[in-house]
């Protein structure tokens, strides 16, 4: 494990990732080493290593085909027979197959119909399927059908990723509100300690009473109590982080002590999370949604079944036309006086099977027809509240920052009135208690508001 901080900061720099200083850890910096190294995003890409496997398996259904078929027989001093014959083949898109063959036969009780000249037989010829098979076959849909499945597992691929990612941002996040509070508990406590040194200076001087020591002491020790329980949720969430975070060679990295979030995240997140999504129409955004791409691919991907399916209702009726020749040398010897053929026929009378096979098929076009309608609907209504939620939490951040500001106002005003000898340390106290509400209550809801607009990047499945 790699916890020596130039070490880190060395591998940040090697991958060109801009940073203020060597100790933050901004949020584009953090999501880049989770899309590079992180295990479970190398998975992700391992489906479509399996599409594209898939897809290279069913292209082997058109690969040209060499056979070779011998077979002897010797019995006390007798040949029986000998029999050689190979073929080629080559199968093409349509219900079509070309064929070479040489056939090379003898022996004493050989069947005659295997008879050939003395150098072999060799034939040329076609073989076709005219009906079933013809227009559509096996062969035929189970490409076009791995295609599609190889399109299918990008748009897989991309969802997993985005769930991911959003995990990761919201750990993030989650270790930006922490700090925040621990840094805003640090700055108070500085200040309860300084007010509670000067009250005890105005005591000693005779200008306050005994009971403004204890006031100020006790406010001294909630302060200090408030920041250790913050420092206990900020040392979570850093470990959380640290899930997210792993070196190139496979590595669990641990965020050191004087690694921090950024603090200026409002100002970068919509860059970094390309917000500029939030002004393109929602009808936009449905259809180039991954989830509703996966959906019309597994119809096209079942439009195929089912157009095979229907094919299977055809009789089968294979044609077979070779030319014979005993000399392959000379092409002009293969002709039509010299020919081997053959016709098969095959019909099933009740087609109950084939039947049963078109009619599933048709439910479940008809199945992934309402899931597609009912996922429109679904994702206008998530995107629609999604941004409503972000210009919600928007306002509310900005009334929250003028609230914060307002009271710090008032605090120092009142801690001026207390200095002077006209107001009261409750009064102080009671002032800063609200300012600091404000204060975590701003924290929270920017944690929320960067919550809500990886929430919508990730509804959109957009972050590559």
């Amino acid at each position: 494990m790699k916890k020596i901080l130039i070490v880190v900061c060395s591998l940040w720099f090697s991958v060109t990732f801009s940073q203020k200083t060597d100790t933050i850890l901004s949020l584009e910096e953090y999501l880049g080493y989770v899309k590079k190294y992180h295990p479970i995003v190398k998975q992700a890409r391992l489906i479509t290593t399996e599409g594209e496997a898939k897809l290279l398996k069913s292209r082997g259904a058109f690969d040209p085909k060499l056979e070779v078929d011998f077979a002897n027989k010797k019995f006390k001093n007798t040949d029986y027979y000998d029999k050689l014959n190979a073929t080629f083949k080559i199968p093409t898109w349509y219900g079509i197959e070309l064929k070479a063959n040489y056939e090379n036969n003898e022996g004493v009780y050989l069947n005659p119909e295997y008879n050939t000249p003395e150098d072999g037989l060799y034939s040329a010829g076609v073989s076709v399927s005219l009906a079933k098979g013809l227009l559509t076959n096996k062969r035929m849909a189970t490409l076009k059908q791995a295609k599609l499945y190889t399109e299918q597992a990008e748009a897989k691929q991309k969802l997993v990723i985005s769930d991911f990612l959003y995990n990761a941002s919201e750990s993030y996040f989650n270790w930006l509100k922490n700090y925040k509070a621990v840094v805003a508990y640090k700055s108070y406590l500085v200040n309860a300690d300084t007010r509670l040194q000067n009250v005890k200076k105005s005591f000693r001087a005779g200008d306050k009473p005994a009971i403004d020591t204890l006031e100020a002491g006790i406010n001294y020790k909630n302060r200090l109590l408030d920041l250790e329980k913050a420092k206990i949720g900020y040392l979570k969430s850093t470990l959380e982080v640290s899930n997210f975070l792993w070196l190139q060679n496979n590595v669990p990295l641990e965020i050191e002590d004087n690694i921090t979030p950024d603090i200026n995240t409002i100002a970068t997140i919509d860059a970094v999370l390309n917000s500029s999504l939030l002004n393109d129409t929602t009808d936009n955004l449905i259809e180039n949604h991954p989830k509703l791409r996966a959906l019309e691919i597994k119809k096209n991907i079942l439009t195929i079944d089912k157009r095979y399916k229907t094919n299977n209702l055809l009789p089968k009726i294979d044609l077979q036309y070779n030319f014979l020749s005993a000399d392959y040398e000379n092409l002009n010897s293969f002709n039509t006086a010299n020919y081997k053929t053959g016709l098969a026929i095959s019909f099933p009378l009740f087609l109950r099977k084939e039947r049963a096979d078109l009619k599933l098929a048709k439910v479940k076009l008809q199945d992934v027809d309402f899931d597609i309608m009912a996922t429109k609907v679904s994702l206008k209504n998530k995107i629609n509240s999604s941004l409503q939620e972000i210009e919600s939490y928007q306002v509310q951040h900005s009334i929250l920052k003028s609230l914060v500001i307002d009271y710090t106002r008032l605090v120092t005003a009142e801690e001026r009135m207390f200095n002077l000898g006209e107001g009261s340390l409750f009064l102080v106290n009671y002032r800063e208690v609200k300012l600091i509400e404000s204060q975590l209550k701003e924290i929270d809801t920017e944690y929320k508001l960067f919550n809500s607009k990886y929430k919508f990047l990730n509804i959109i499945s957009s972050l590559e």
